[in-house]
This record gives C-alpha cells, structure tokens and sequence, in this order.
C-alpha cells in the first residue's frame, strides 16, 4: 500500500501533536528540554521495510517493542541504532560518557523514553481518531536490525504494512536519529488510513 501525499500530510500532522506531547512528558522527567523533529512518513510491505529502515539505523539496534490491541492492532516499535541509543540516554541522564554495553540503568531509561513515545503516539492516535486501544507492557530488546525484522510473528499469514516515521532527538544541541515503525495487517492499516482521512476532514471542516 502506498500513502498518497495527503494521506502523508494528514498522518504526519497526527505524529506530530503526538511527538509535542513525548517531547514534553520527556523534558518534564528528565529536566532537560528535548525536541522531537518529524521528518517524511512512508508505508512498506514487510519485504521492503529493511532497507528503507537503513535511512534511521543499521546494524545493531535497540528496539523497544509495544503489542497494541483493538479496531486497529499490531505492532508498534522504537528504533535507534545502539550508539544513538546510549548517546541519548547519556544525553537524557548526565551518565557521563556513553558506552554501548548498555547496562541496567541505561536499559531502564531506553525503555521508559520508548514507553512514553508509544504510548504517548498510540494515545493520541485513539483519541484523536476516536480509536480504542489495548496496550501490553513495552519490552527492550537489543539484537542486530535483521534479526529484529526476522522475529516479527504474522499471525494467520495476514499479509502486513509497516508504517515508518523517522524520529529525530534533539537535547542540548545534540541529535539522536532513530525511526518508530508501526507494524499493521492490511485490514488494520486500512481502518488506520481510513480513521485518518475522516480526522483530516473533520479538521479542515473546523477551520
């Protein structure tokens, strides 16, 4: 499935408000002001995820994954290559100097900030588009980026879309870039779009 340019424009208006509300909730925990820049959305059949995520990250990566249930479910995803990972918690805690051994407290804070862009996303996602959704509790993974692709289960071989936002960290000056990737069955994606559309609409109705 490809998003036509207003598709594009609508979906990326939506992650916007979403990412203003993350990068909130994370200046607030963390003291320190951090912004979150949304570049282009894209939509990828699973066979052409790979190397349109290579634009965000490669090789090893931290990935903080987050099961969400409903009219619309699936897979939900943050992303950054391990060195972002640790220079963004270093950035995010004053640790001292970032190592990529990634220990228990670096994890901890990886899956705190993945925990609070997810559900700050899907949150806004459902009451905006007056969707319900059902979250499960967010794990940290750490594993190469083909292997994290590889382990994605498809249920009842329901042919599946990925829909990628690049994420761009910014906290004193310094920039992490990283992607989130929702991961939806084509029946999903299309009530996602759909629920898009109709927010859009009602949007520029009220303008």
């Amino acid at each position: 499935m490809t998003l036509t340019d207003d598709q594009k424009d609508a979906v990326t208006e939506l992650v916007n408000i979403a990412f203003s509300r993350t990068a909130a909730a994370l200046s607030e925990l963390t003291g320190n002001r951090v912004e979150l820049a949304v570049p282009e959305v894209s939509a990828h059949p699973m066979a052409g995820l790979l190397p349109a995520l290579g634009r965000f990250v490669r090789g090893d990566v931290a990935t903080v994954h987050q099961i969400f249930g409903g009219p619309v479910s699936g897979d939900a995803f943050l992303l950054l290559d391990i060195d972002g990972a640790a220079r963004l918690v270093d950035l995010l805690t004053d640790a001292g100097a970032p190592t990529r051994e990634m220990g228990a407290s670096a994890r901890e804070v990886l899956a705190e900030v993945g925990n609070i862009l997810l559900n700050a996303c899907l949150g806004v996602f459902g009451d905006l588009l007056q969707v319900r959704f059902t979250f499960a509790v967010p794990r940290l993974h750490l594993d190469a980026l083909s292997s994290m692709l590889g382990s994605l289960v498809i249920d009842d071989d329901e042919l599946r879309h990925a829909l990628l936002v690049g994420a761009r960290f910014r906290v004193r000056a310094s920039e992490v870039t990283g992607c989130m990737v929702l991961v939806l069955g084509i029946t999903s994606l299309d009530l996602f779009v759909r629920a898009i559309e109709e927010w859009a609409d009602r949007m520029a109705a009220d303008v």
